[in-house]
């Protein structure tokens, strides 16, 4: 009943590690509609589970068995609620009989991922399961996704449902057309602005409204910026674009808010990074565009905050607002100059170990504007997010709620799961890579073509960043790593090292072209941190 059920909900893929309590959920999946995809880590299964949500807009599937197994599934499912992604975990339980006490391998999981779901719930009765599955699937897509979790006792489990059962068939939901009133209020905010800026976020990814962006962009000559995890949903080659906010000091883009007197924030959500660094002194106006209400911050106080599909919204904004503006082109100009003179230094330089600036320029030489590359978390995430261009919504994913290490790996065979006609890149710093590196043996087990980029520096090299920068020194950041060629061929991979800033590129278009899964191992001068650091110290506005 519960396969009938998640093939009701359209699952395509279940990623999990069956155990003793949940083998005939893993046997009935067997001659159904869905892939089970057997991965090496509960978290690896949680992570893919949330990258296929984040592309497909459809809950990922994870699963894994009570007590450890389930604990696995922890952060990836935190991870895809603070990333506000769909997706769905489920978990074997202790029987019936024995959760009330002290049992073997039994601990409250519905009361360990409540604080990280929209819902976290554990069936009682087999009759249950239909309901059950319609309401998780449906939270999980809500106005703001997210994740839920469901726990399956064993003996409920094995039992037969009494009832004859059908799978509830899927809610139809319809698009929301935002209020005239508060769309009017919003225009009437815009009609005293002078020097408005949009900020666009995840949630108008999530809600394709990157066409209507431009559109809103291009008809109010206003500048767009997007958040990190926004990255692409409004193209970096366009006239009206300031590129990505978020890095841990003043950046290029911040220029672009200090001026502001209105920002405009579509699909913005405060998680993905903290206002404070667009609005310090919290006397901007903002007018927030979006499906749900704004989360209480001082630096996020809203003169107008509209609900609704923020494409509609951005248009019906456009055709009530006066005039548009005239920016001079100096800021965006500006900005847009000094992003790409920092990628055209690093394109050309012949440093070895490689620059960051050289690193983020040959992996978007590689990529074609729509293939798909995942920056995890560390100090490349930084290069990569501030320095990429991406031009398509979804085209480079990072983790900017949870910001955890380890989801780039296990998230690229996911990724070529749900887009498989598109070229896939995992970028990742060696102490991310090795968190979940046992998800190679997954992607050649199951013949997903993966390419791995991995940036050598034998640390974690945002903390000692970071530590160098609050401290002016650091400690406890150094390790030693395998030979990652050979590392890789272990697992029936490919393995490539990198050995002159020359090699970088064919290598990796070699890669990606090949029907294989590969590692790349490039050695990266992270000197070049506290450089960037400095130089964006030294810059002044306005622009």
């Amino acid at each position: 009943m519960l396969v009938r059920c998640l093939e009701a909900e359209g699952v395509e893929y279940v990623f999990g590690i069956p155990g003793e309590e949940n083998i005939h959920f893993v046997d009935a999946l067997n001659g159904s509609g869905i892939r089970y995809v057997l991965v090496r880590h509960e978290q690896g299964a949680s992570f893919m589970a949330e990258i296929y949500g984040r592309l497909t807009g459809r809950a990922g599937v994870c699963s894994a068995t009570l007590g450890p197994g389930a604990i696995n599934l922890l952060l990836g499912t935190a991870d895809a609620m603070t990333n506000s992604t769909p997706l769905v975990a489920l978990a074997a339980q202790g029987g019936l009989n024995r959760v009330h006490k002290e049992s073997h391998q039994v601990i409250d999981l519905v009361a360990m991922f409540a604080p990280v779901t929209q819902w976290a719930a554990q069936v009682l009765i087999p009759e249950a399961v239909p309901e059950m599955v319609r309401k998780a699937f449906k939270t999980a897509v809500s106005e703001r996704p997210g994740a839920v979790f469901l726990a399956v006792p064993e003996d409920i489990e094995a039992e037969r449902c009494g009832l004859p059962l059908q799978p509830l068939p899927r809610d139809v939901v319809h698009a929301d057309t935002p209020s005239p009133s508060q769309i009017a209020r919003a225009a009437e905010v815009l009609a005293t602005a002078r020097r408005p800026v949009v900020l666009a976020g995840h949630g108008a990814a999530r809600g394709r409204a990157s066409e209507a962006l431009v559109r809103f962009a291009e008809r109010l000559n206003v500048p767009v910026a997007t958040t990190f995890h926004g990255k692409g949903v409004f193209p970096d080659d366009h006239p009206n674009a300031l590129g990505a906010v978020g890095f841990m000091r003043h950046d290029y883009s911040n220029f672009g808010f200090d001026t502001a007197d209105v920002v405009i924030c579509a699909g913005y959500e405060v998680q993905e990074f903290d206002p404070v660094k667009i609005n310090p002194e919290g006397d901007k106006r903002i007018l927030h565009l979006h499906r749900f209400p704004a989360e209480v911050d001082a630096h996020y106080a809203v003169t107008v905050g509209v609900e609704g599909d923020i494409g509609p919204t951005l248009d019906a904004l456009a055709d009530a607002a006066p005039r548009a503006f005239d920016d001079e082109g100096r800021t965006g100009a500006r900005i847009r100059t000094l992003l790409a003179e920092e990628l055209e230094r690093g394109r050309g330089s012949e440093a070895f170990p490689m620059l960051p600036q050289r690193v983020v320029a040959d992996v978007r030489a590689a990529l074609g504007r729509e293939d798909i590359v995942l920056a995890d978390t560390g100090a490349g995430k930084m290069w990569m997010a501030r320095l990429y261009p991406a031009y398509e919504p979804n085209t480079c994913l990072l983790s900017n709620g949870l910001s955890t290490m380890g989801f780039a790996l296990p998230g690229a065979i996911a990724a070529k799961l749900a887009r498989p006609e598109r070229r896939v890149l995992a970028v990742m710093g060696d102490g991310a890579f090795l968190m979940n590196a046992q998800e190679l043996e997954t992607a050649v087990r199951e013949g997903i073509p993966t390419t791995v980029l991995v940036l050598v520096d034998q640390e974690y090299g945002l903390i000692t960043w970071k530590m160098e920068l609050e401290l002016g020194r650091h400690s406890h950041t150094r390790f030693t790593n395998p030979d990652f060629v050979t590392f890789a061929e272990s697992f029936g991979a490919r393995g490539h090292l990198i050995t002159a800033p020359g090699e970088l590129l064919p290598t990796l278009e070699r890669a990606l072209d090949d029907a294989a899964v590969s590692v790349i191992a490039c050695p990266v001068d992270y000197a070049e941190n506290l450089r960037l650091t400095d130089r964006l110290g030294a810059l002044h506005g306005p622009f």
